[in-house]
């Protein structure tokens, strides 16, 4: 992840300590990682994980959260062709919305799906980042 395009309206502590923002990563090279999420050994694959050094599990669907993690990050790879309203992650109560390459990370496992009134999609793949603790508050310190 771009971690310089990281701003102060993209880091919230209400209801609990959260990032969520949208294209951290840059729209082309998105756009060329989603192309081939299918085939996570593909060398554009490798190039990311060499060049953000992060750690990573694809999911076909939402979910699929793995809640046991110490940090969640969850970054979304909705289907272009999903023209349905989209799903909500409920995060302590707040609502947010499943969007291509929009990123989530907590500290919190308080992370339900809310889709109840939504038309549930095919496919609602995402990618399960590691990121640590230390990570993560360094990343939420930069709030000024």
């Amino acid at each position: 992840m771009n971690w310089l395009r990281l701003q102060n309206k993209h880091i919230h502590n209400d209801p609990v300590p959260h990032i969520h923002a949208i294209n951290l990563l840059e729209e082309k090279e998105y756009d060329k990682l989603y192309e081939n999420q299918n085939d996570l050994n593909h060398q554009l694959w490798q190039d990311f994980d060499e060049k953000y050094k992060i750690g990573f599990e694809f999911k076909e669907d939402i979910s699929e959260i793995d809640l046991n993690r110490e940090i969640i990050a969850i970054w979304c790879f909705r289907e272009r062709n999903d023209r349905t309203r989209p799903p909500h992650f409920v995060l302590a109560g707040k609502k947010i919305a499943y969007y291509p390459n929009a990123l989530i990370i907590t500290n919190s496992n308080d992370i339900t799906i809310d889709d109840s009134k939504v038309k549930k999609y095919i496919r609602r793949p995402f990618i399960q980042l590691d990121i640590n603790k230390k990570k993560f508050k360094e990343l939420m310190a930069r709030k000024k």
